[in-house]
C-alpha cells in the first residue's frame, strides 16, 4: 500500500510540474538594456503572466517564452553526458516606463535605478563547475566551497544601485559522479534546475536588491547554456530563430550587437558580447571576425557620447592569465586585440576609461603607463578558482604588444569575493574588492584611465 502511495505522490507531482493551468509567479527581477531600458522579467509555472503593479496601475505582463522541452542539441559535453534542456517555467516582461517610482509583481517590490547611478557591485563566474571532461567536481554543496549564496548576500547588503554580472552563470554541465558527495543530487545539463541551483537560487537576494546589467559568458555560447540564455538573461526582445536550437546558426547566435547604459553624470557602461572570440587572432575570413569589427564600430560611437566609458565583456581584452601549469602567460585575448588594432592602434576608443571582465577565476588590476584603459577582472564570485594563481610580481617583459606598458598590477586568488565600484568625482571612482564575508581587501582608486590599488605591485 506504501509502494502504491508513493508511485501516486510521484505521479502527481510530475502532473503539477507539467501542467500549464496555474501561473504562481517565482521570484522577479530587473535587469537593464539597450539606452538604460529598465525590463521586469518573471518566471511562472504556469502560462499565463501575472500582472504587473507600475505606481499603483496593473497590466498583464508579456509573455517572453513559454515552458518548453527542447530537443538535444550538439554540445560541449560527450553524449553521455548530454541531455535535452527542459524548462518548465514561463518567461514574462514588461517594459518600465523612465518616470516610474514604484513597481511590484505580485506583492513583491522590485528595484528601480536611481537617475544617477553611484555604487556598482560587480560579480563573475559564479557557478559550481560539474564538468566530466576536467575531471573537475566542486563541492557544490558545501557553502564553504561554493559561496555564491554568502557573496550574493554581502554584495545585495552593500545597497548597490546596480549590479554587473561579467558572465558565466552555469557551470553544472554534467552530472556529480556517485562517490562524491560533495555535489551528490546536484541537477546538471542545461536546463531549468541547472539555471535554478546555479543562478536563481543562490542569487536571489541579490537579484531582488537592484537592477542586473547581464554580460554573456562563454558557459552561455550556443553549445552551452545558450539557450537558457536567450530565455532568461538576454535583454533583448525573443525571436525565433535567436535561441540556439539550431547548431547551424550557433555562429549568429553567439553575438549580440553592443548596447549602452547610461550612468548618469557623463559615465556609462558599455556592453560588448564577445565570450565567443577565441584566445588566437581570427582569419579576416571568419565571420566571427567581422562581429569583432562590428563591436568596435559601436564601441566607438557609443565612447563618443561619454566622458567616461566602462566596457564590461567576458573575456579580458587586456588582463592576465595563467595556463594549468603556471609557465605559460597569456596577456589578454589576441583575437579581440588583433581585430580592435586594425581600426586603432591604441585598441580601445578615447573614451573608454575602464575594463570590466570575468573568466578568470580571480580578482586582478592592471594599469598601464602608456594612454590604455584600466583593467578589472572580477571572475571570482563562486566558481572553483583557478588551479595556479597569478604570480604576485608579473616578468619583467609582460605585456600585451609592442607599446603597451604595464605600471600597476595587483591580484588576489586567494578566496571568493566581489569587487563595487564607487562613484567619487566626475572622473574618479573607488574600487573596493571584498571577500566572500563582505571584508575588503584590497582598494584601488581610479582616476582617468589610471588606477592605483593599496596593495599592488609597480613597476
Amino acid at each position: 500500500m506504501r509502494t502504491i502511495c508513493r508511485h501516486a505522490i510521484l505521479a502527481f507531482a510530475a502532473i503539477v510540474i507539467a501542467a500549464p493551468a496555474y501561473g504562481k509567479a517565482l521570484p522577479s527581477n530587473v535587469l537593464l538594456g539597450e539606452n538604460g531600458a529598465v525590463i521586469a522579467r518573471t518566471l511562472t509555472n504556469g502560462r499565463t503572466c501575472p500582472k504587473i503593479a507600475i505606481d499603483g496601475n496593473k497590466k498583464r505582463m508579456s509573455l517572453r517564452v513559454p515552458p518548453e522541452t527542447l530537443p538535444l542539441r550538439p554540445t560541449q559535453s560527450a553524449p553521455k553526458y548530454s541531455k535535452p534542456s527542459v524548462f518548465p517555467v514561463s518567461v514574462c516582461e514588461t517594459v518600465v516606463p523612465d518616470a516610474a517610482r514604484y513597481v511590484s509583481v505580485d506583492g513583491q517590490s522590485l528595484p528601480i535605478p536611481p537617475h544617477q547611478i553611484n555604487r556598482i557591485v560587480v560579480i563573475g563566474d559564479t557557478g559550481c563547475r560539474l564538468k566530466a571532461s576536467d575531471k573537475a567536481y566542486q563541492a557544490c554543496n558545501d557553502p564553504s566551497r561554493y559561496p555564491f549564496a554568502e557573496i550574493a548576500a554581502h554584495a545585495a547588503a552593500w545597497k548597490p544601485d546596480i549590479v554587473i554580472h561579467v558572465g558565466d552563470y552555469l557551470y553544472r554541465e554534467n552530472p556529480c559522479p556517485k562517490y562524491y558527495r560533495g555535489c551528490e543530487g546536484s541537477p546538471w545539463g542545461y536546463g531549468w534546475d541547472s539555471w535554478q541551483a546555479d543562478f536563481f537560487a543562490p542569487g536571489k537576494i541579490l537579484l531582488h536588491s537592484a537592477p542586473f546589467i547581464f554580460v554573456r559568458g562563454n558557459h552561455e555560447d550556443c553549445i552551452r547554456a545558450g539557450q537558457g540564455w536567450w530565455r532568461f538573461l538576454d535583454p533583448h526582445p525573443f525571436v525565433q530563430g535567436r535561441d540556439c536550437n539550431d547548431p547551424r546558426q550557433d555562429v549568429a547566435n553567439d553575438y549580440s550587437r553592443p548596447f549602452r547604459v547610461p550612468l548618469g553624470g557623463g559615465a556609462q557602461v558599455v556592453v560588448l558580447d564577445l565570450a565567443f572570440a577565441p584566445y588566437k587572432a581570427l582569419a579576416s575570413s571568419d565571420p566571427r571576425s567581422a562581429q569583432l569589427d562590428d563591436a568596435y564600430g559601436m564601441l566607438d560611437k557609443f565612447a563618443k557620447d561619454a566622458s567616461f566609458t566602462f566596457v564590461a565583456t567576458h573575456k579580458p581584452i587586456l588582463g592576465f592569465a595563467t595556463d594549468s601549469s603556471g609557465q605559460t602567460l597569456f596577456p589578454g585575448n589576441q583575437a579581440i586585440q588583433h581585430a580592435f588594432a586594425a581600426y586603432n592602434p591604441m585598441l580601445l576608443p578615447r573614451g573608454v576609461i575602464v575594463l570590466l571582465a570575468g573568466h578568470v577565476h580571480l580578482w586582478e588590476q592592471v594599469s598601464f603607463s602608456t594612454p590604455y584603459p584600466t583593467q578589472f577582472v572580477a571572475g571570482f564570485s563562486g566558481t572553483e578558482e583557478e588551479p595556479v594563481p597569478l604570480a604576485a610580481i608579473l616578468p619583467a617583459n609582460a605585456s600585451h604588444a609592442p607599446g603597451v606598458v604595464v605600471k600597476r598590477f595587483s591580484s588576489w586568488s586567494d578566496g571568493f569575493g566581489y569587487m563595487t565600484l564607487e562613484r567619487q568625482g566626475s572622473n574618479h571612482w573607488l574600487a573596493t574588492v571584498w571577500d566572500r564575508h563582505g571584508v575588503p581587501v584590497n582598494r584601488c582608486q581610479i582616476r582617468g584611465r589610471r588606477s592605483r590599488c593599496a596593495r599592488s605591485y609597480i613597476w
